[in-house]
C-alpha cells in the first residue's frame, strides 16, 4: 500500500454493501472509483474551476452496482454487444447460449462477467500513477460456452488519464471465441448530449437490422461518405442525431492511438478515448432508463458485435489453448 509520502493514492473503500477502489491523483486533482461488482467504473473526477467534476456517468448507488441498469461501464467478455438469437457455430458446432428459451425472451448481450465479483490482486501506488487489478476465473463451460477464461482488468491512474488493460487467458483444452468490449458513459455537462462535439476517425460505419445485428457479408459495410448524417469524421455537434452504431477501419494517430473526441463547446471540457485497434461503438442513450441523452456512451470493442458469427472475424476471436491476448484503452482528458 502507498505511503503519505506518495502523490497517487490506491486504497479500498466501499459504496453502501458494495466493495470498491479508490486511486486518487497528487492533491486529489483526479478521483477514480471502480466497483469489485462487474469490475464497474463508478466515477472519474477532475479538478476544474476550483470544484472536482464527474466526467463518468456511471452507477450512483450500491443498488445500481447490483442491477447495473444500462450496463454503465460493463467489462464485456468474452464477447461484447450482442450475438443474433443468442447462437452461434465454433469450429463446425452449434453453440445456443439459451437452450429451452423461444421467442422474444432470447437474448445474449455483454458476456459473462457483469455480475461477476472480481478479486483485487494488485493495489498499488507510486510518485506515477496509481493502480488496481481486478481478476476472475468465472468464465467456465457453461451452455453454449464450452470453454474457460481467465481475465484481469487493470485500471491505472496517471498523469495522462486512464488506461485499461484487459487479459485473456485460455486455461482450457481447445480453441475458444473470445474478445472484449467496454461500455463506459461519459457526461460532459449537465445537459443533454445534443450540444456537444463529437468526432470518430473512421472510415466505415457497420449497418445494422433493427435488432443491433450487422448486416450479412459485405452489406454490413458502407463507407461514411454515403451516410452523411452518421459521418463524423470532422468534429460537429451531435444535435438531434440518434447513434446505436459501430464504425469500424479507424485511423490512428502518430502515436498508435485512436481517439474518439467529446467535447463541450461551452466550457471547452473534452475527453478523448482511445484504443489501439477494433471498433468503436457511439450510443447516444436515447434508451436507457435513467437520464435518457444526458450521457454518451463510447464503447472500445476488440471486435464487431456478432463476431462470434463473422467470418470475417474468426481469425481475431480465436485463442488457442494457454494463449493469451491482451486489449488496451482508455481516457484522456483535455481540460479548456
Amino acid at each position: 500500500m502507498p505511503t503519505n509520502a506518495t502523490p497517487y493514492t490506491a486504497e479500498r473503500a466501499r459504496l453502501g454493501d458494495q466493495e470498491i477502489v479508490a486511486l486518487t491523483g497528487p492533491g486529489a486533482s483526479r478521483r477514480l472509483r471502480i466497483a469489485r461488482h462487474g469490475a464497474a467504473l463508478l466515477s472519474f473526477e477532475v479538478a476544474l474551476d476550483g470544484s472536482m467534476r464527474d466526467l463518468a456517468d456511471g452507477y450512483r448507488d450500491a443498488a445500481e452496482v447490483a442491477s447495473r441498469p444500462g450496463s454503465r461501464f460493463a467489462i464485456m467478455v468474452p464477447f461484447a454487444g450482442r450475438i443474433a438469437d443468442a447462437r452461434y457455430h465454433f469450429d463446425g458446432q452449434l453453440q445456443d447460449l439459451q437452450p429451452g428459451i423461444v421467442g422474444a425472451a432470447r437474448a445474449s448481450r455483454h458476456g459473462f462477467v457483469r455480475d461477476t465479483e472480481f478479486d483485487i490482486t494488485a493495489l498499488e501506488a507510486d510518485e506515477h500513477a496509481a493502480w488496481v487489478t481486478l481478476g476472475t476465473s468465472s468464465i467456465r463451460p457453461q451452455p453454449g460456452y464450452l470453454h474457460a477464461i481467465d481475465l484481469t482488468v487493470t485500471f491505472t491512474l496517471d498523469a495522462g488519464g486512464i488506461t485499461l488493460e484487459v487479459r485473456m487467458r485460455n486455461v482450457g483444452d481447445s480453441a475458444a471465441p473470445c474478445f472484449f468490449g467496454w461500455h463506459p458513459y461519459f457526461r460532459l455537462a449537465d445537459s443533454t448530449v445534443d450540444g456537444w462535439q463529437l468526432q470518430i476517425p473512421a472510415q466505415t460505419l457497420i449497418r445494422t437490422d433493427a435488432d443491433l445485428i450487422a448486416l450479412p457479408g459485405a452489406a454490413a459495410f458502407v463507407a461514411l461518405d454515403d451516410v452523411p448524417a452518421l459521418d463524423f469524421r470532422k468534429p460537429r455537434l451531435l444535435g438531434d442525431s440518434i447513434l446505436d452504431h459501430e464504425y469500424t477501419n479507424l485511423i490512428a494517430d502518430p502515436d498508435g492511438r485512436i481517439r474518439t473526441h467529446l467535447r463541450d463547446p461551452s466550457s471547452g471540457l473534452g475527453i478523448a478515448v482511445w484504443q489501439e485497434h477494433g471498433v468503436m461503438h457511439a450510443f447516444t442513450a436515447d434508451t436507457i432508463s435513467r437520464d435518457a441523452r444526458r450521457a454518451i456512451a463510447l464503447e472500445p470493442m476488440e471486435c464487431m458485435a456478432d463476431a462470434f458469427n463473422r467470418p470475417e472475424c474468426a481469425d481475431a476471436i480465436r485463442l488457442l489453448p494457454g494463449a493469451e491476448r491482451s486489449f488496451r484503452c482508455g481516457v484522456e482528458v483535455e481540460l479548456p
